[in-house]
């Protein structure tokens, strides 16, 4: 359809005027607000998700076509109550105690939403308690953790040890990230998942989610 497609190529362009009013345009003409949404909105956000994979984009290309995708979704989302869509899965994100950084866990938060998940960002330099507790009371599949810090790294372990004390563990799929961190330290810590990039992290997580 002709108005999707159009949809999608504004949203990598960035162009979040044109998107709100190509959205409004395919509701008035009937169009199913789910084929919007994964076809036109997702489906332009995973391709710019994989040209930032690609370093074919970059960060400022990414925010504006996140924005884009969010202009969308704000005229989007009343119809898609309405029609009691269902998002892929429930990811709560943050940086860990001590680290204030943010941008690339904003990018991993965009990345996701446009995998089509439902994100509970908890923010920065936050306590091992809060993950788990924001997790539990959204019903979370997934919790991940950033650390652009040597030093603030160990603090993704205690994540999962508390996790672990509190006999949660297997609920949930534990994904880390940040400049620092690898996979061999993923494995050490006991984590199910490192990814390098944003767009990875989505791949990885929207592949994991759907395999449980």
């Amino acid at each position: 359809m002709a108005i999707i497609e159009e949809i999608s190529e504004f949203l990598q362009k960035g162009r979040a005027k044109n998107v709100k009013v190509l959205v409004q345009q395919a509701l008035d003409e009937g169009v199913d607000p789910k084929a919007i949404l994964n076809d036109g909105l997702l489906s332009g956000m995973m391709i710019i998700g994989e040209k930032f994979k690609n370093n074919e984009v970059f960060v400022p290309e990414v925010l504006v076509a996140a924005r884009a995708m969010n202009a969308g979704i704000a005229i989007l989302e009343p119809k898609l109550i309405e029609v009691g869509n269902e998002p892929v899965g429930r990811a709560v994100i943050g940086t860990v105690k001590g680290d204030l950084h943010d941008i690339g866990k904003n990018l991993v938060v965009m990345m996701l939403r446009g995998a089509g998940f439902e994100i509970y960002d908890v923010g920065v330099d936050i306590e091992s308690s809060t993950f788990i507790d924001k997790a539990e009371e959204v019903g979370a599949d997934i919790i991940c953790m950033s650390a652009l810090l040597t030093t603030t790294m160990p603090n993704m372990k205690d994540v999962i040890d508390e996790l672990n004390s509190r006999g949660l563990r297997d609920k949930y799929i534990v994904m880390v990230g940040g400049a620092p961190v690898n996979e061999s330290f993923a494995k050490q810590i006991g984590a199910d998942f490192y990814t390098p990039d944003a767009a990875t992290c989505a791949d990885v997580a929207k592949q994991a989610v759907l395999s449980r």
